[in-house]
């Protein structure tokens, strides 16, 4: 398996719209500079913080391009390119290959439930051999309160087993800390949390980093919690109680009042 080049903290960036719903491209890349600029290690743009399954592919493939076109560091931004169609999931992953990102991070295509692990790997190689031409780097997304789908660590050895050159790397969201563990026994390091109740633990047992919505708002916490400090974990722990009664409109409300910028609160349509 690939070594995955982005490490530390990561922030799940959300998306700005504009008073219409319609995407803020501006008012979206200057979050990313600012971001990037006060500590965060990369970006995860268009993950769930990001939105994506409220925008259409066009949005969601204008967005890639605005950042491309900001002058952003490719290098250091993962892109959520997972959906429920298949043919959609490949034209955003190979857009973001095109464009330069570091890696494209895979939800399961999840509308239809109790989907088989032989469909899952079905989907993931339908997706690897359409972009081998420019084999961006690919990360798994587990997230199973969102998309009613798992990763099971059975199946995600047997995909590393397959196309260990292209899988680089997991994001769990599940909370669940004896997952991660079991996770980070199959990975050997390329592990990243979504948890911020799990920021401290998963940076003591060897994970690569963190993807945490509440940088956007927080980033110092993050940055703190994930390097070993327990009062900087607490207090996450506290911002995130108040963030996920309503995501992802709550980490917005949080990240506007931040900047004191309103319209980084509204929400997509």
């Amino acid at each position: 398996m690939t070594t995955s080049k982005l490490q530390g903290v990561i922030a799940a960036i959300a998306t700005a719209v504009d008073d219409k719903g319609e995407l803020d491209c501006a008012r979206s890349t200057a979050l990313a500079r600012f971001l990037l600029a006060n500590g965060c290690d990369g970006l995860n743009v268009l993950g769930t913080t990001g939105e994506a399954t409220s925008f259409s592919l066009e949005q969601r493939k204008r967005v890639l391009s605005a950042y491309s076109a900001a002058g952003l560091p490719l290098d250091r931004l993962m892109v959520g390119t997972g959906a429920a169609s298949v043919a959609d999931a490949v034209a955003l992953t190979r857009h973001a290959a095109e464009l330069g990102f570091a890696g494209a991070l895979l939800l399961p295509p999840f509308y239809y439930k109790g989907v088989p692990d032989d469909g899952l790997f079905a989907y993931v190689e339908i997706i690897v051999r359409a972009t081998a031409a420019e084999p961006i780097p690919i990360y798994l997304y587990h997230y199973p309160q969102q998309s009613g789908l798992h990763w099971h660590v059975a199946l995600v050895k047997r995909l590393l087993d397959t196309f260990g050159n292209r899988i680089v790397g997991l994001k769990d969201s599940s909370g669940d800390a004896g997952r991660l563990i079991d996770e980070m026994n199959v990975f050997a390091g390329d592990l990243y949390t979504g948890s911020p109740t799990l920021l401290t633990m998963c940076a003591a047992v060897g994970g690569a980093g963190a993807l945490l919505a509440l940088a956007n708002s927080h980033p110092e916490l993050c940055i703190a919690a994930f390097g070993g400090d327990g009062r900087a974990q607490v207090e996450l722990a506290a911002a995130h109680r108040t963030a996920s009664a309503n995501f992802p409109g709550g980490i917005k409300r949080m990240t506007a009042q931040r900047f004191g910028v309103s319209a980084l609160a509204r929400v997509g349509a």
